[in-house]
């Protein structure tokens, strides 16, 4: 080994210690919940981070049988900003993860 390699055993340990943080950090993601909304809150919905639908709310004043469009088009906008606060929230657990293992400058792809 050259020096300043770190040797297999430190890997192996930072390697475990990666995969309980991200472990960690997807159960929180789980249980997490976002809301998004569109009408200025008329319409409300809230999904898990990992994107599972929880509940919608609508206010019965956006509620009009001659205009079902609208209403249409509130629901696809508070799930959109939803599944966009998600990811957002996805990025933030996750995106220190994501940096990967220090291999000290092994030339490993994806390190």
């Amino acid at each position: 080994m050259q020096p300043g390699q770190p040797d297999m055993q430190m890997i192996l340990q930072q390697a475990q210690k990666m995969q309980q943080q991200l472990q960690e950090a997807q159960a929180e993601l789980a249980a997490a919940e976002v809301t998004g909304q569109a009408g200025n809150g008329l319409v409300e919905v809230t999904v898990t981070a990992g994107l599972e639908p929880r509940s919608v709310r609508i206010d019965p004043k956006v509620v009009d049988p001659e205009d079902v469009e609208t209403l249409q088009d509130l629901v696809a906008g508070a799930l959109a900003d939803a599944v966009r606060r998600a990811q957002e929230l996805q990025q933030q657990k996750m995106g220190p993860l994501a940096g990967g293992l220090d291999m000290g400058g092994l030339g490993l792809p994806g390190a």
